[in-house]
This record gives structure tokens, sequence and C-alpha cells, in this order.
């Protein structure tokens, strides 16, 4: 926690920004951006996406967070981004450190270093912004005048491989979290810092709450796997939660969403239509870790669409969650904003839209005021049999009805999405993706009586994660994944009648591996990411940066000294009796029925949605103390009449 000045570092940096690409993205100033007095603030935050301002401005996490903290009186946030290599190649030769975009203050002058990740490929980024900081990389050599470096986001329920670099994770939501230790560092500051750096991180652990790795040391067996993680100081706990907030309507955020100034990759308003997702997907932690389903309000929506436009002058609304057409009232949802802003030409978009849960009249409302571009499904799974082993309960018969619906409403392009490398998948399995996509060719054509019909087939390679059924589960290695979709793409590109229709997008199998590598890492990988850091290695999520040989080198001269290797960590199947690196951290999932479900997915056993049906046992509402929260409310949103008298005969 750093000494109380903090001085702009922005004329240093205004002599480098001519020589760098996009140098609009380190200025600020974004409209709805806050800029408190230092002075007047106790606590200070400095928030992270480590990734490019493109990229981080948009991420509605950092976006909530930073409103979060700026309402507190007292309290300051301020956003830093990744910077590009030609800023930092200029920063470190004129000694200008890693800063706020908001008031261009030092990283270092912070209380808390707070970063969040939604994929592990942002590890490197992390060592950078650190080191660009003047912050030593491993938190046992930070001192006092160091901030502390946290954890949040979805990489976060498994933090091991950047154990080192971290002084706290907090897994889940983060509105209260970071509230809460807001007030924690406030007090153990007013109190005159007593006890130093481990004192205050004593008091954010004894929470239960906030995991600092620091106060764990994890034994390994002589064969390579963890023999237990053990706190290592009395008071710690054994076992750390998550964080769950309930009844979203309390926390509308963003209320005041910010407005890139450069060109980032959503320019649209996005609301959080609800959080938490049932459905199931055996492969999905975005799913699993998000438990229980809390919706908004059909009116709190409302609200926060009609105050975010209002303060951003966007014209596309996106409604987010996991599965937008999932929310009990989607429906009354897209009538009424498409009814109440119909004159403003406001556009709506769900970004991602289950098959079942698809209609045209759900499908009429979205494009009613914008554009009709394509449609994006995801089956996921090219075979029925996968289907079920994945427990994504779409049949072919559901996807050609609904493609065949939108096509026969004027929709030209649709594009389906599916993984390749799942658990048991053949290569069978994966060459009908190709039978399925010329299925919804030749049914478009049919029902649309044109030649022009599109369909974009989109494969990710896929990888297997903590806290999900799958995280037992062997990962196909990249040079099976780019075999297998080598036949694929000569399947359909080889058929003369629907080929030329047919886009075919895929990614090889490298970046998987590393991404498999570290979502199921444990502490031994940090050496690793350190080694890729100090090679070069910076925007692992960027193909142009990304350097499959490099990570594979530097885990080559890493591993072996702890007996292990990336094959053992990525395409080696785990046993029920293994202790795995995160199992300490606690999602509120029962890990016996997680196994169960990993077993049903082996027998090809589907499971229901529980919003709709008996619970399952999943163990998230009663150890989590939560409940799945859903309407229908019942209401409806009604136009807005904005200052018009009654009496002027308006009627809508």
């Amino acid at each position: 926690m750093p000494a109380e000045s903090a001085v702009s570092v922005f004329p240093q940096l205004e002599a480098l920004l001519p020589h760098v690409q996009k140098p609009i993205q380190y200025v600020g100033g974004e409209l709805n951006s806050t800029v408190k007095p230092w002075d007047a603030c106790d606590v200070r935050w400095a928030l992270m996406y480590p990734d490019a301002y493109e990229v981080g401005l948009p991420n509605q996490g950092v976006m909530i967070l930073y409103e979060v903290l700026n309402e507190r009186e007292g309290v300051l946030a301020e956003r830093t981004y990744s910077v590009w290599p030609d800023l930092e190649a200029l920063m470190r030769e004129h000694q200008v450190p890693q800063f706020t975009v908001d008031s261009h203050r030092p990283v270092k002058a912070f209380d808390v270093f707070g970063l969040s990740f939604s994929t592990e490929l942002g590890y490197t980024n992390m060592l950078t912004a650190l080191d660009l900081a003047g912050i030593p990389l491993e938190s046992k050599d930070r001192t006092l005048d160091d901030p502390i470096v946290l954890a949040g986001g979805h990489a976060a329920f498994n933090p091991e491989p950047i154990a080192d670099f971290i002084d706290a994770a907090i897994i889940g939501d983060g509105e209260q979290a970071v509230l809460d230790m807001t007030e924690i560092i406030r007090a153990w500051k007013a109190e005159g810092r007593p006890g130093g750096r481990e004192e205050v991180l004593f008091r954010l652990a004894k929470t239960g709450n906030v995991y600092i790795p620091a106060f764990y040391d994890v034994e390994y067996l002589p064969d390579g796997r963890i023999a237990r993680v053990v706190p290592n100081k009395s008071g710690v706990p054994w076992r750390v939660s998550k964080h769950t907030v309930m009844d979203l309507d309390e926390w509308p955020y963003p209320k005041q969403p910010l407005v890139p100034l450069a060109e980032t990759v959503h320019e649209r308003m996005s609301v959080e239509i609800f959080r938490g997702c049932t459905r199931g997907c055996r492969f999905c932690q975005a799913g699993m870790i998000t438990r229980p389903v809390r919706e908004r309000s059909i009116t709190g929506i409302g609200d926060m669409v009609e105050k975010g436009l209002k303060a951003t002058g966007f014209e596309e609304v996106g409604l987010l969650s996991l599965s937008s057409a999932d929310h009990s009232e989607i429906g009354e949802i897209a009538k009424g904003l498409a009814d109440r802003y119909e004159e403003d030409k406001i556009g709506l978009s769900l970004p991602s839209t289950r098959v079942d849960a698809f209609n045209v009249d759900l499908a009429n409302e979205l494009t009613r005021n914008g554009r009709r571009s394509g449609l994006t499904f995801a089956p996921e799974g090219g075979s029925e049999r996968m289907r079920k082993v994945i427990n994504k309960m779409v049949s072919e018969e559901d996807l050609i009805r609904t493609v065949s619906t939108a096509y026969g409403n004027g929709w030209r392009q649709v594009k389906l999405y599916f993984m390749c490398g799942l658990p048991t998948e053949t290569d069978d399995d994966v060459l009908q993706i190709a039978d399925m996509a010329m299925n919804v060719i030749a049914e478009g054509r049919k029902v649309s009586g044109q030649n022009d019909i599109r369909c974009t087939v989109s494969i990710g390679g896929f990888v297997p994660k903590p806290h999900t059924p799958f995280q037992w589960a062997p990962q196909l290695s990249a040079e099976e994944t780019d075999a297998r979709l080598e036949k694929l793409r000569d399947k359909i590109r080889g058929d003369k009648k629907y080929g030329r229709s047919i886009g075919f997008r895929y990614h090889d199998g490298k970046p998987g591996i590393v991404e498999g590598l570290l979502s199921r890492g444990d502490r031994r990988i940090g050496s690793v990411i350190r080694a890729v850091y100090e090679d070069g290695g910076r925007f692992d999520g960027w193909r142009e940066h990304f350097s499959y040989e490099r990570w594979m080198r530097c885990a080559d001269k890493t591993l072996p000294a702890f007996g292990v290797d990336v094959d053992w960590y990525t395409t080696r199947e785990k046993t029920y009796e293994e202790v795995l690196p995160w199992d300490h951290l606690d999602s509120g999932l029962d890990k016996d029925w997680l196994w169960e479900d990993w077993q049903d997915a082996l027998d090809e056993t589907e499971v229901e949605d529980c919003r709709w049906t008996p619970c399952f046992d999943c163990g998230v509402c009663p150890q989590m103390d939560t409940h799945i929260q859903i309407g229908p409310t019942g209401k409806k949103l009604l136009p807005l009449t904005v200052n018009k008298p009654v009496a002027s005969g308006h009627s809508h």
C-alpha cells in the first residue's frame, strides 16, 4: 500500500504517443469515465482487463466493478489495459511505468491492482503489466509499497498456475466482494497498517471469501499428483467459497456504460438479463460456476436499457447471458423493447440463442428496428450420440426445424458452432458435422426457393475446465485434432452440391493445448508462464502473437524438474481419487455430483434442466445458501412517453 501521492505520468507518455499505433487507446477521458480526487480517497483500486483496450474496454465485469467502487464514498477506481509491444518498448526505454487511462497515475501507487481473467491466455500480459509497473513479479518479494495483486473472473476459479504472482483471488461475483474487501483494507490503513502486508492479507483470508495462495502449502505424491493442499497458518479456512449476488435488480450496473474513444470489439450497450445457467452442458465452465440461475426482472431490464441508452447514445442493445433466450420472459422483453424504441431505430441483439429456444416471433422482434444479420446456433456436437455425451439436448430435427423457420422468414445466413476433441469422440462423430451442414443448406434452398443460402461452420477445440464434469477428461492432442479437422474439411470441400455454400472456420489444436495446460494446471505451471513471459510471450489470445513452439520449449525447460510434462496435464485422464489443484476452492458444486455426471456422460445419459424439473443435488443452492430466482413477473414494458403532455392525443 504505497505512499499517499501519485503524480500523473502523462507528460512523459504524451511524447511517446506519436510513435505508436492507435495512440487514442491510451488517452482516457471516455464518456462516463470517472476521475475522483486522489487525496479525498483512502482506498484506491487499479482495475485491469489484461488485454488490449479494444477488447478490454467493453468488458462488463471491469465496467461494473469500476462503477460500484467509484460510487462508494472515499474510494476510487481507475482502469488500465495491456499496452501493445510498440508502446511497451518505448515505456521501458523512457522509464514510463504501467499507468491508468483515467488519470495516468502509476499502477504501483494504488492499494489494490485487480485483474479480471475471462481466459487463462492473459497470464503473460499480467506479468508484463506487473513488470512495467515496477511491482515484483512474485508475491513473496513484495513490500508495503506494493499494491495487493488480486485475480478475479472465470479463470480465477483455478488460480493455482498464477499462485506465485498474485496475493489474492476472489471467486464468483465481484460486486459485493470488492466492497467488503475495500472496508477491510480501509480499517487496516486507518489503524496505521499494523502487521504490514501479512496482516491485511490474513484479515482478508479469515473471511473465508478471499483466497490467499501464500497461506496454503501444496504437498505432492512421488508420482507427481497432489497429496493435499493445507493451510499453513492458523485461522485460515480449509476451503474458500465463491460469492453469489442474489437479486440482480439491486445491482443495476453498469448504469453509465463507458463509451470507447477508439474502435472496440463491441460497439453496443449491453445489459445482463440473467446470471447462471442450469442447462447442464458438461463442457461449459461458465454454466457450472455461475449457478444458480438469477433473472433480472423485465422492469429492471427496461430501466437499465433506458438509463444506459440515455447515458451513451448507442444504437444497439445486447441482451447478455449464457443463453439469453432462456429468460422466462424473453418474448415480452424483446417485444417491449422493440415497441419502446421503434421510432429511435434501436437494434436488439441476443449474442447466444439456443436452437430449441429460438422462434420466429422472437427473431422478428429482435430485427424489427435493426438489420437482419446472420443467426448463430451452437449444436456443439456433430452427432446425436455426441450431444448426449455433452448433455446438449438438441436433436438434428430441432436444428433443421429452426433453420427452416429462419430461412423461410428471409434470413440468408446461419452460423453453426461445434467443438472438436470432446470426450469419447470419433472421426465419424466429427464427419457428421458435414452432413448436418449439408442438410441445413438443402432445407434452406427448399424453403426459400433461393440458391444464395450460406451456412458457416465454426469449430473450436474442446478444453476440459475445472468445476465441470469434464474436469477429469483427457484432452485430444493437437496433432489428432488437426487430423480430424482436415478430414472434415475434405468432406465439405469435396461435396459438389453443397460444399460451395458452406464456409468452414476452425482453429488448429495448438492454442487449445496451452489453454488446457493453464486451465487445469497447478502451481508448478507458474514456472512455465514466467519462462514464456521472459522469452517474450505477450498477447497469447491473439493468433498473430501466440507461439505454440515457445510454450512447448519453455515447458520442456521447466517441467522435468518436477517429474511432469505437458501431456501429464492435458491428454492424461484423471481418476476419482486424485486431488485436483482447485479442490480447496468451493464453487458450490458437489464433487461426487460432478463425478456421477462424468460417468453419465460416458454412458451417454442425458440430464434435464433443473429449472423446470426436480433438483439433482448439484449442491449449489444449500451449500451457498442461494436459490433459483426466476419469473415470470407478469409485468409488461410500456412505451416511454417522453415529455409529451397527456392531452396531445398520442396513442401507442
